[in-house]
């Protein structure tokens, strides 16, 4: 685990004592620094660039809200935990964002239960954030590239048949027949090969030896036994069994 790196911020010597002895027992802290007043306070954000300020809220030139402010006012937004005497700060506080307040006499438990509160904040924005990268990788990920056009043989030459022009294909054999318009065209492949090469948001497949453009379907009718028909613009009816029903969008 990466040590969660500290920095102090209170104008009395004492106070930042105390606050060093609290953060001495806590595993995987280490305290970068220690500002005695709000500007200073801001300079060492800015040079130390801490995990975390405890910070106090009353302080000569800069109060803690006021370093906030600052520090926002310039890029940088380290987690803040407020260590004061005076509860009254407290709604305040957290209206900045701050993770936690602490009173003082600050108290070794107290001031755990604040580095484990930034700790677990700290995961929460890490898997965010690891979330949002990982959508945005997949979003980068080029689309698999299926077939545009089917290679169909015969007669001595080759003909190229866009797949948007084919309605339906059937199984025949060791062939598959596609159906276009009025025309249909054997092509030496299986249907699952073919279902794999066709864009599935195009093609569907609907029966074991049935593909189905879903741009021309134009209704489905419940048929018998949990199986159903799907009619297709030109009135053509295909059977579509219960095992392909989940491929059929709706």
């Amino acid at each position: 685990m990466k040590a969660l790196r500290i920095l102090i911020v209170d104008d009395e010597p004492l106070a930042r004592a105390g606050l060093r002895d609290a953060l001495a027992g806590i595993p995987d802290v280490e305290v970068c620094g220690e500002s005695g007043d709000g500007v200073r306070a801001v300079d060492d954000v800015l040079a130390l660039e801490p995990d975390l300020l405890l910070l106090d809220v009353q302080m000569p030139e800069l109060d803690g809200f006021e370093v906030v402010t600052a520090l926002r006012d310039a890029g940088v937004d380290p987690a803040v935990v407020f260590v004061t005497a005076h509860d009254e700060y407290a709604l305040r506080a957290f209206e900045v964002h701050a993770v936690d307040y602490v009173l003082k006499p600050v108290d070794a438990e107290r001031v755990r239960g604040a580095v484990a509160r930034v700790r677990a904040q700290f995961e929460r924005d890490r898997g965010l954030a690891l979330a949002g990268q990982l959508e945005r990788l997949l979003a980068e990920v080029p689309r698999r590239a299926y077939a545009r056009r089917l290679a169909v043989k015969g007669a001595g030459r080759v003909t190229f048949v866009p797949v948007n022009d084919v309605d339906w294909i059937e199984a025949a054999g060791n062939y598959a027949k596609l159906h276009v318009g009025r025309e249909s065209w054997l092509i030496r492949a299986t249907m699952a090969s073919l279902e794999d090469r066709l864009d599935p948001e195009q093609f569907a497949r609907v029966h074991r030896s049935t593909i189905v453009n879903l741009d021309r379907v134009k209704e489905v009718q419940p048929w018998f036994k949990g199986d159903y028909l799907v009619v297709l613009r030109d009135g053509t009816q295909l059977s579509l069994t219960r095992q392909y029903r989940d491929r059929l969008p709706g």
